[in-house]
């Protein structure tokens, strides 16, 4: 009988495909660092999709200790996509453009990934799946609960009286701020336990994505200025729109209170 070949390092991480999967265009030196970068931009939002998916399960079930480590691991991904930006920004833009043309109609902007992730954190905003047509988990993500949603049943496990409209709502729509919600959350900070711990790690996170359209809107104004990008993408204009929009407003609409 036959024996498969001994896993290696190589086979279990599929290097052959991994390494294989950058394709450049042209022979410009700054290319093959433009498509790493990205790439691993999408590896990150994978792993960050599979462990919110993770986190809205055991913040489900009212699990503190399980939530805490997994928020803690979200929070340090973050931490390393926005530092790649800074290898980003070593490219020039004179070194972005002598391949810019290469990429015709491809774009930041196409990335389903990213969208997920806005969907799983509560955006909702339909024509997103106009772009996406061919995204089937991104208009699933946005059927379903996102993960402030999660955060309301872990709330209610944990005793607090998060009102029944809230956790009934049509989760297909924006969330709307709630003062309501706000109250609920004033009494989980004065009691300082677990719950109040996790949501502290909810307003680290949404930092972190601030965080990092932050620094995507400035490195995008310093390679291309004020140009259209890339696939007639509204670019660095549409980017610095997102700014400063909190993902989790009513955590934010406490602060001036505790």
């Amino acid at each position: 009988m036959a024996h498969d070949a001994a896993l290696t390092y190589s086979t279990y991480l599929a290097l052959d495909e991994v390494l294989g999967a950058q394709r450049p265009r042209s022979d410009e030196h700054d290319e093959p660092l433009f498509i790493a970068v990205h790439q691993v931009y999408e590896l990150w939002f994978k792993q960050l999709l599979h462990e919110f998916d993770h986190l809205q399960a055991v913040l489900a079930r009212g699990d503190t200790a399980h939530a805490t480590r997994t928020l803690r691991r979200t929070l340090s991904i973050f931490k390393v996509i926005v530092a790649q930006v800074d290898v980003l920004e070593t490219m020039t833009p004179s070194q972005f453009t002598s391949f810019r043309t290469r990429l015709d109609a491809a774009s930041g902007f196409q990335s389903a990934q990213f969208r997920e992730l806005e969907a799983v954190l509560g955006h909702r905003d339909g024509s997103v799946l106009a772009h996406h047509a061919g995204a089937p988990a991104l208009a699933a993500a946005m059927a379903r609960p996102s993960l402030f949603d999660s955060f309301l049943v872990y709330l209610a496990e944990h005793g607090y009286a998060v009102p029944e409209g809230l956790l009934t709502r049509d989760v297909t729509q924006a969330w709307q701020p709630s003062p309501a919600l706000q109250a609920v959350l004033l009494a989980v900070y004065a009691d300082d336990g677990g719950p109040s711990t996790i949501a502290e790690y909810l307003v680290d996170l949404d930092e972190g994505l601030q965080e990092w359209r932050y620094r995507h809107v400035k490195m995008v104004e310093r390679t291309i200025g004020a140009m259209p990008g890339t696939g007639g993408s509204p670019g660095a204009a549409y980017l610095r729109g997102t700014l400063f929009t909190p993902v989790f407003p009513d955590l934010w609409a406490v602060r001036g209170a505790l």
